[in-house]
C-alpha cells in the first residue's frame, strides 16, 4: 500500500513539474479553445494566420527574452523596429537588393543594441532608464529622418517609408513577406526556425548557461569567471539583431513603415509574450520555446477581442490587464507551491 501511495506521489510530482515548466502551452490551448469557441468557423487559414501575424513580435519577444533572462529588460525594440524599418526601406530603395537591405536591418538592429549594452553593462546605467531614453531617441530619429529625407528615397511618401514598386526585386520582397510554402506563412516559418535556433542555444550551449547564471545570481556568475558586463552587451546586442530581422520581415510584409505607428506598443507586447511563455521578469528562468506560444497567445487573444466586437478603444486595455494578471500568477503561484510543500512535510 505504502509502495502504491509512493507511486502515485511520484506521479503527481512529474506531472506537476511538467505542468509547471510547461505552462505556456496549457495557457496556449485554453486561449486556442476560447478563439475556437468566439470565431466564426475555424478554418485553417485562420489558423496559419496567426503565425503570420505573430512574426514580428515572437522575433522581438526571443530577444527580449534573452535580456529579461539576464534580469534585465528592453523597452526600445518598437521605436527601434520603426527606425530600423524606415531605414530599411531606404536602403531597399536605394540598393533594390533583398539580401542587402537584410544585412543592413541586421547590423542596424546589432548597433543599436549595443548601445543599449555598453551603457546597461559597462556604464551600469539602469536598463529601463537607458532604453526609455533610446526608445524615445530611435522614435525621434525615425520621424525626423522621414521628413527630411529626398522624398525619392522614402519611396515619395510624405510622412511615410514606402518601397518603390517599380524595381525589380519589389515583387519577390514582397512575395517574402506575404508568400506561403505548403499553406504555411513563410514569416511564420522563419519564427520557428528562429525559436528552434535560441531553444538550441539556450539549452544546449555554454553560452545560454551563463545567460541562465547571471540572471540567476549576477555575483556569483562573476565569482564563477563568467564576464557579467560582456554578457549583458552580448544579450542587448541579439536583441537588436532580432529586431532587425523583425524589420525586414515587416518591411517584406507590408512594403512600407510609418515612423509614428510603426511598432508602436511592441515592446510591451513582447515583454506579454515573454511573460506568457513563463520567462521570469526577474531573470534566471524560462524557455525560448515558451516565447513562441506567449507570441502566438496574445496574438489569440487579439483576434479574440475581434471576433467579440469589443471597443477597439479598449483593445490595449485588456492586454494589459491579461498581462498584470500573469506576472501575479508568476509571483503568487511559487509562494503558494512553498506553503503546500511545507504543508505537506508537517503532514508527513
Amino acid at each position: 500500500m505504502k509502495a502504491e501511495e509512493k507511486k502515485n506521489g511520484v506521479s503527481l510530482g512529474v506531472l506537476s513539474k511538467w505542468c509547471g515548466e510547461f505552462s505556456f502551452i496549457i495557457v496556449f490551448v485554453l486561449i486556442f479553445m476560447v478563439y475556437a469557441l468566439t470565431s466564426n468557423g475555424l478554418t485553417w487559414s485562420g489558423t496559419m494566420n496567426i503565425f503570420r501575424h505573430s512574426a514580428v513580435v515572437g522575433i522581438i519577444g526571443l530577444g527580449m527574452g534573452l535580456v529579461c533572462m539576464t534580469g534585465e529588460i528592453d523597452l526600445s525594440v518598437g521605436s527601434m523596429l520603426a527606425l530600423n524599418s524606415g531605414l530599411s526601406v531606404i536602403m531597399f530603395n536605394i540598393t533594390d537588393h533583398i539580401l542587402m537591405t537584410l544585412l543592413f536591418a541586421l547590423l542596424f538592429g546589432a548597433v543599436c543594441g549595443l548601445i543599449n549594452g555598453l551603457l546597461v553593462g559597462y556604464i551600469k546605467m539602469p536598463a529601463f532608464i537607458v532604453t526609455l531614453a533610446t526608445m524615445l531617441i530611435f522614435r525621434s530619429f525615425a520621424q525626423y529622418i522621414c521628413q527630411h529625407i529626398d522624398k525619392a528615397l522614402a519611396g515619395g511618401g510624405s510622412s511615410v517609408y514606402r518601397m518603390i514598386k517599380e524595381l525589380s526585386s519589389y515583387q519577390p520582397f514582397y512575395g517574402l513577406g506575404n508568400g506561403k510554402i505548403l499553406t504555411v506563412p513563410i514569416v511564420g516559418l522563419i519564427l520557428i526556425l528562429m525559436t528552434a535556433l535560441f531553444v538550441y542555444i539556450t539549452t544546449s550551449t555554454k553560452y545560454g548557461k551563463k545567460v541562465y547564471a547571471v540572471g540567476s545570481n549576477a555575483k556569483g556568475a562573476q565569482m564563477a569567471g563568467i564576464n557579467v558586463s560582456l554578457m549583458k552587451v552580448s544579450v542587448f546586442v541579439l536583441a537588436g539583431i532580432l529586431t532587425g530581422l523583425a524589420s525586414f520581415l515587416w518591411v517584406a510584409m507590408n512594403a512600407s513603415s510609418d515612423p509614428a505607428t510603426t511598432g508602436s506598443s511592441y515592446e510591451m507586447y513582447a515583454i506579454a509574450a515573454v511573460v506568457l511563455g513563463g520567462v521570469s521578469m526577474s531573470g534566471g528562468k524560462g524557455k525560448c520555446l515558451g516565447i513562441l506560444f506567449g507570441a502566438m497567445s496574445y496574438t489569440i487573444i487579439d483576434k479574440i477581442i475581434v471576433a467579440l466586437k469589443m471597443d477597439s478603444l479598449i483593445n490595449d486595455a485588456i492586454k494589459g490587464i491579461i498581462l498584470i494578471l500573469v506576472i501575479v500568477v508568476q509571483i503568487i503561484g511559487p509562494r503558494i507551491k512553498e506553503r503546500l510543500t511545507r504543508h505537506n512535510e508537517k503532514v508527513s
